[in-house]
């Protein structure tokens, strides 16, 4: 067979075009030689050997096209399409066609995140789709082979690899994240007729309902102290027409439908309530919403997924999809949660939680009780088991402490010593009760994270890839700046553990949250691990 011609994307970024090629090399048999440059510049490569053009047009991630020019686009980046076909003035009556025409397709000129389901809910802290392509490829994951995120908070792995017709396994501790990855990976199955009907349906009940709200059934429904918590963050108009939403969406009728808008509404929530936009934590800032106004965001929310999905799912289809299991389980246990996976696993990647950054549980504190996932009274002890946690009592420090005394021999020499050193700083100055506590959580979460990635060897088949996307971090000890070098630092107990280094890479921080955009860590890297390939 004759070499092939492909088209990088122009607008990626460096590190995405390093996994251009990496990517590339896994697929492609032959040499990868740039036509209209260097490796950092070309956008024209040429790859030789026995290649299969149509199969590399659908695995392939950061590639424009592969064939003639003007031709051959790859199914990435007709999926990425239609998420902007989906924005460009179409009805959704417009989208009842099996595939997006020549004519109508724009390939995206920026990245695109929102693509499929990936934009169904916004998440702190989520990675970019892309990359789960990309790392699936260069792990040389078989068709029909195994991808597991031990820590998936929205689903981007668990999505990705099902698109990919891989199985997906996703393990998480936060109810909200197993609800929203499940009704992102279920909703792939939905035909774009299936979901027109139910918007239009949801439309023209609400619009009858919008002035009364509704007789809050579902609210009722919860626990009494959760009433008595929603009571305290909510109008008791905004209630009534949540209630009356739930209502509507109750009598579609079926699971997938059901969850999709549930995930719609869930996303609404925040704006709606008295919780002050574009803050981590749930603080109050009362305000009054005019009547109708949640109905009308809810339907324009519900409009704007229904589009894209519905777009996404005419021009791929419904066939081909990987099987996928997410579970409300930890990372630190995942073997003991997936035994029937232990030694099996091709690639797990992952984006696990910053060292003490966020108040995880805290920010979907009104989701997580509206929806009946998990009642007020249970989020405490939750949020102290979660990975990353930052909220701890006096006597749980000192108890995270005395643990990491008893066992700091387990962590490499150079964790022992940024946590001492920022431990010492703070005691020789008088800091605040969250400053002292960063010794004994940054501690814990390193422990914490041992744990999770000695799971991951269990799992991983010999020479399997394990791909963690960190965020690094910086913090003030004792009035002294002091950088925190995760990667580094979860590479060092990686190979404690066993695992090979397999080539880390440094990423620009690329925000695709606008809500947390404030709150983003400054650098990212990810972290590449391998199994060795004797080891059981």
């Amino acid at each position: 067979m004759a070499n092939l011609t492909c088209r990088i994307k122009e607008y990626i970024q460096p590190f995405e075009r390093q996994l251009a090629l990496q990517e590339m090399r896994a697929l492609a048999s032959g040499a990868v030689r740039p036509v209209d440059g260097d490796e950092a510049t070309a956008l024209v490569f040429e790859v030789a050997g026995a290649l299969d053009a149509d199969a590399l047009r659908d695995a392939l991630t950061y590639w424009h096209s592969v064939g003639p020019a003007g031709g051959g686009l790859t199914a990435q980046v007709r999926g990425e399409a239609t998420s902007l076909a989906a924005h460009n003035g179409m009805s959704v009556r417009d989208l009842l066609r099996p595939r997006l025409r020549p004519e109508s397709l724009q390939p995206p000129r920026k990245r695109c995140l929102r693509y499929a389901t990936h934009g169904l809910h916004e998440y702190r802290g989520k990675f970019f789709p892309q990359l789960v392509r990309a790392l699936t490829n260069i792990a040389q994951v078989p068709p029909n082979g195994i991808v597991v995120d031990p820590m998936c908070g929205s689903g981007t792995t668990l999505v990705e690899a099902r698109l990919a017709g891989r199985r997906a396994y996703g393990l998480d501790m936060n109810p909200l994240s197993v609800f929203v990855s499940d009704a992102k990976c279920r909703a792939l199955t939905l035909t774009p007729s299936a979901l027109i009907a139910a918007y239009e349906t949801l439309s023209e009940r609400l619009s009858k309902s919008e002035a009364g709200g509704g007789a809050r059934s579902h609210f009722l429904s919860l626990p009494d102290r959760d009433q008595a918590y929603l009571n305290r963050w909510f109008a008791p108009s905004v209630l009534s027409e949540l209630d009356a939403i739930q209502v509507a969406i109750e009598e579609l009728g079926g699971k997938a439908l059901g969850n999709f808008h549930r995930v719609c509404l869930s996303n609404i929530l925040r704006g709606v309530s008295w919780q002050k936009d574009d803050d981590l934590r749930v603080r109050r800032e009362v305000g009054e919403l005019p009547e109708g106004a949640v109905t009308r965001r809810f339907l324009k929310e519900a409009l704007r997924s229904t589009k894209v999905v519905a777009a996404f799912v005419a021009e791929r289809g419904r066939t081909g999809l990987g099987r996928y299991v997410v579970r409300e389980a930890d990372a630190r246990q995942a073997g003991q949660f997936l035994p029937q996976l232990l030694n099996k696993v091709d690639a797990v990647v992952t984006s696990p939680p910053y060292a003490t950054a966020l108040p995880y549980l805290d920010t979907d504190r009104l989701s997580l009780i509206y929806l009946g996932l998990l009642p007020h009274e249970g989020h405490r002890t939750r949020d102290l088991l979660m990975i990353g946690n930052r909220e701890v009592t006096e006597r749980t420090r000192a108890e995270y402490w005395r643990c990491y005394e008893a066992s700091k021999a387990l962590l490499p020499g150079a964790t022992q010593t940024l946590i001492n050193r920022i431990n010492k700083l703070n005691n020789e100055q008088e800091v605040g009760f969250r400053r002292r506590n960063l010794a004994a959580l940054l501690s814990k979460y390193f422990f914490d994270m041992r744990a999770a990635m000695q799971q991951m060897l269990r799992l991983l088949r010999p020479d399997g890839r394990a791909f963690l996307v960190v965020g690094n971090n910086r913090t003030v000890a004792g009035g002294v700046p002091v950088e925190i070098r995760t990667a580094d630092h979860l590479t060092a107990i990686a190979e404690s553990l066993g695992f090979q280094t397999a080539g880390n890479l440094s990423m620009e921080m690329l925000l695709s949250r606008d809500v947390f955009r404030k709150n983003a860590m400054q650098s990212e890297q990810i972290v590449a691990l391998r199994k060795p390939r004797f080891q059981q």
